[in-house]
């Protein structure tokens, strides 16, 4: 990973989440890590996990706060220099309408849900031009429950589409700048976040039946695929949403 040195994981929560697995990747491929959670109480909860990647700083950075992103970049440029790539791996809904129809979806939550998992992206990018003088790679996360209807996904499925057509758009703003702006498309894994999604448990089940590979996707299948996103490896990709999912894109209104 020859031009990846050094970057930016938002959103490790746990060693179950994919932002863990990604930054595990990284680190096998020689890539210096800067952490970015949103409240103290995360920062405590991961302070024992970062010891065991290079830097292990810890930054927290409320996203839905105005000018938190810009003021966080800023002090993480003045401290360790350029940065190299962005990993975007933040999403929230409340679990509670994470169920039943989407159409009962409360105007309170459906802002907060967009706030949170889309448009703290496009700040991310906004911002990204100012610690990124050299170019780089900005990748997020999103799920393919933004093209076909799964059960009880509702509003995160609409903030997950608008996150996509953003990654589009990002990537046509910000290739004059040497950055690329990508996706992953990660088939469903046990997380902190998909415990609030009913039935989740059915849905795992569903998509390792109907896959071509006979299981579910691992943490380390999307790790390793953002590395390749990541890195000067896919030095012309940018504006895509790759699937990683085992080849089972079929899930839909039929589950």
């Amino acid at each position: 990973m020859t031009s990846v040195k050094k970057g930016i994981i938002m959103g490790m929560a746990n060693k179950f989440s994919i932002a863990c697995g990604i930054s595990e990747s990284l680190k096998d491929n020689g890539a210096d890590l800067i952490f970015l959670v949103q409240t103290e109480y995360f920062k405590e909860k991961i302070s024992e996990m970062a010891k065991n990647f290079s830097n292990n700083e810890i930054f927290v950075c409320d996203v839905i706060q105005d000018g938190a992103i810009e003021k966080t970049f800023d002090e993480i440029f003045e401290k360790f220099g350029p940065i190299d790539f962005i990993v975007h791996s933040i999403a929230f809904s409340d679990k509670n309408e994470l169920q039943g129809k989407y159409l009962n979806t409360s105007r309170a939550n459906f802002l907060n849900t967009m706030n949170i998992s889309c448009y703290s992206f496009t700040e991310v990018c906004k911002n990204a031009q100012k610690i990124m003088p050299n170019g780089g790679s900005v990748l997020c996360l999103t799920y393919y429950g933004s093209e076909k209807v799964v059960p009880n996904y509702n509003v995160m499925a609409i903030a997950k589409a608008a996150l996509e057509s953003s990654v589009r758009y990002l990537a046509n703003d910000l290739g004059e700048f040497g950055i690329r702006v990508n996706a992953i498309s990660a088939g469903p894994i046990k997380t902190l976040a998909a415990s609030g999604v009913g039935e989740f448990s059915k849905i795992l089940e569903y998509d390792r039946n109907r896959s071509p590979l006979k299981r579910n996707v691992t943490q380390k299948d999307i790790a390793d695929a953002c590395v390749f996103l990541l890195s000067n490896m896919s030095a012309g990709i940018t504006g895509e949403i790759i699937h990683v999912d085992c080849g089972c894109n079929t899930i839909g209104v039929n589950f």
